[in-house]
C-alpha cells in the first residue's frame, strides 16, 4: 500500500462518518456545560487545552502510538498490556462503556479492509478493547504511519468535542473552526510526544474531567451518553 493510500484509509477510519458512534459521547463536557462552567468559546478552548495537556486524551494518544509500534514489531504482548491498562484507567462506567463500544464498532467497520491477523492478535482483538488501542493496533497491522495515526486520532477527538460545544454552548460553526485551528499546534505537540511514549509515561491529572464524567449519569436531561 502506498503512503497516499494509507493516508486515505486513515482519514476514512477517523472521519466523523465512520460508524463507531462517536457523535453520541461528550466525555464529561456536557456536564460542565450544564453546570454553566463552560459558557463561551474561551471556556471551551481552556477545557480542550487542559485535556490535551493532562487529560485522558493524553493517555489515549500514547496508547495509539504504543499499539501501532507494537504491531509493527509483532509484539502482541505489548498490545495486550497497553489494552489492559487503558481499560483500567477509565474513570467512570460511562467512559468505560464508551471506549469499549466504540472500539468494537471500529474493529467491525475496519474489517471492510481485509488483512492477515495472527492468531494471538485475533484473540486479543476479540476481547474487550479500548478505542485508542484498537485504532493503534489496526494502524500498525495495516502499516499506516504511527505519527499520522496519533495526530489523526487526537485531531478527531478535538473535532468531536468542538461539535459537542457547537450544539450545547452553543457556538457558531465559524467559532468551531476557529477553535480547531487554534488547537492545531497543541495537537501536533501531543502527537509528537506520544510517538515515543512508553507505558511508563502514561498518566493524567484531570480531576475536573473525571468528576464531570462521574456526574454525567445523574443529569436530569442528557443528550450525550457520557
Amino acid at each position: 500500500m502506498t503512503e497516499t493510500a494509507a493516508l486515505v484509509r486513515l482519514l476514512t477510519w477517523l472521519s466523523p462518518a465512520f460508524p463507531i458512534g462517536g457523535f453520541a459521547y461528550s466525555q464529561g463536557l456536557e456536564t460542565a456545560i450544564a453546570a454553566q462552567r463552560i459558557t463561551t468559546i474561551g471556556d471551551v478552548r481552556a477545557w480542550l487545552e487542559g485535556q490535551l495537556h493532562a487529560g485522558p486524551v493524553r493517555n489515549d494518544a500514547a496508547f495509539v502510538g504504543i499499539a501501532a509500534r507494537a504491531l509493527v514489531n509483532d509484539d502482541v504482548d505489548a498490545v495486550r498490556a497497553a489494552n489492559a491498562l487503558a481499560l483500567a484507567l477509565q474513570s467512570s462506567v460511562e467512559r468505560d462503556k464508551e471506549t469499549r463500544e466504540q472500539a468494537r464498532s471500529f474493529l467491525d467497520a475496519a474489517s471492510a479492509w481485509p488483512v492477515d491477523v495472527p492468531a494471538r492478535l485475533a484473540e486479543t482483538l476479540a476481547a474487550p478493547m479500548a478505542l485508542p488501542v484498537a485504532v493503534g493496533a489496526m494502524a500498525g497491522l495495516h502499516r499506516i504511519d504511527a505519527a499520522s495515526a496519533i495526530a489523526g486520532f487526537v485531531n478527531a477527538y478535538a473535532g468531536q468535542q468542538i461539535s459537542v460545544a457547537i450544539r450545547l454552548v452553543p457556538l457558531g460553526q465559524t467559532e468551531g473552526v476557529t477553535l480547531q485551528a487554534a488547537l492545531e499546534s497543541k495537537i501536533a505537540a501531543l502527537a509528537d510526544w506520544a510517538l515515543g511514549a512508553q507505558i511508563s509515561d502514561i498518566g493524567s491529572l484531570a480531576y475536573g474531567t473525571d468528576i464531570a464524567s462521574l456526574k454525567h449519569e445523574d443529569l436530569p436531561v442528557r443528550i450525550f451518553r457520557s
